[in-house]
């Protein structure tokens, strides 16, 4: 089996599974980066070859442990789950090493919205995705058919993982919509020239919105959804909640911000010092 048809039934399998073309992509990139590295057909793949492989992305290469755990991943799908040769069970991998996230303060966020001045387009972007805790895809894609305006809410419709996805709206964000919406005729919310705008794009308007208003942390588009779960963790939302806002399959997931919100507790004031 050649690595054309290696591509092609990785495709297919996944395309079945509705998983994303990023996951696609990453998937038949590190299955060729294996053919290419054992040389050998694919049917003739042994344990030791994969473990071989995975070794030289850590010595070799220099990949951390999160790529190493994808590339495992991605060929066990296609050496276990679709050529069913049950040969990568016992391969371990470094435990993938989860920074805390820097999130940004309620009074940060205020000066990232308000530095889009009079851009109603740009403090939309940044209010959806911290406000409804909106992944930069999500908010790219998102249609005015996806809100309910008069309840606070919003639907989007085979989100990651295909699965719905239910946020909600806050009542600034549905005063600025409304304005923004009074003459929009597209059916996208962001969009340039009738079609949705790039995650690129938005990426670019909230680094610039964060030179702008000063914030000397690094502040990307995630970093405001990691923003969103740690503000609602620390105003007593249960975390279960948090998940379904998420859209988390995993609870795991989800508490991952419990960890985030700690350094929240080293600004309490110990009872003794009040003494």
């Amino acid at each position: 089996m050649d690595k054309k048809e290696v591509i092609q039934r990785i495709e297919t399998e996944l395309r079945l599974q509705g998983k994303s073309k990023q996951t696609i992509k990453m998937y038949s990139f590190y299955n060729v980066g294996f053919l290419d590295y054992i040389n050998k057909d694919a049917e003739l793949v042994e344990e030791n070859d994969i473990k071989q492989y995975l070794a030289s992305l850590l010595s070799d290469k220099g990949n951390d442990a999160a790529s190493v755990a994808l590339a495992r991943s991605a060929l066990r799908f296609f050496y276990d789950s679709i050529l069913k040769k049950g040969i990568t069970n016992d391969i371990k991998t470094p435990k993938k090493q989860r920074k805390l996230p820097d999130v940004l303060s309620k009074k940060e966020i205020k000066r990232l919205i308000e530095s889009a001045g009079d851009n109603l387009r740009d403090k939309l972007l940044v209010e959806f995705m911290y406000s409804a805790g909106l992944r930069v895809s999500e908010c790219a894609s998102l249609r005015q058919n996806d809100l309910n305006i008069p309840d606070k809410t919003g639907l989007l419709k085979h989100g990651k993982g295909g699965k719905d996805r239910f946020f909600i709206l806050s009542d600034k964000l549905t005063n600025d919509l409304k304005k923004y919406l009074a003459n929009h005729k597209s059916e996208y919310i962001f969009n340039v020239e009738g079609k949705p705008i790039s995650a690129r794009r938005i990426q670019y308007i909230v680094r610039r919105l964060a030179k702008k208003s000063g914030i000397k942390k690094k502040v990307y588009c995630h970093l405001l959804r990691h923003s969103f779960a740690t503000h609602l963790l620390e105003a007593g939302v249960d975390i279960r909640k948090i998940q379904e806002l998420l859209a988390h399959s995993n609870l795991q997931t989800t508490q991952f911000y419990t960890q985030v919100s700690k350094k929240e507790l080293k600004k309490v004031k110990s009872p003794l010092d009040n003494l």
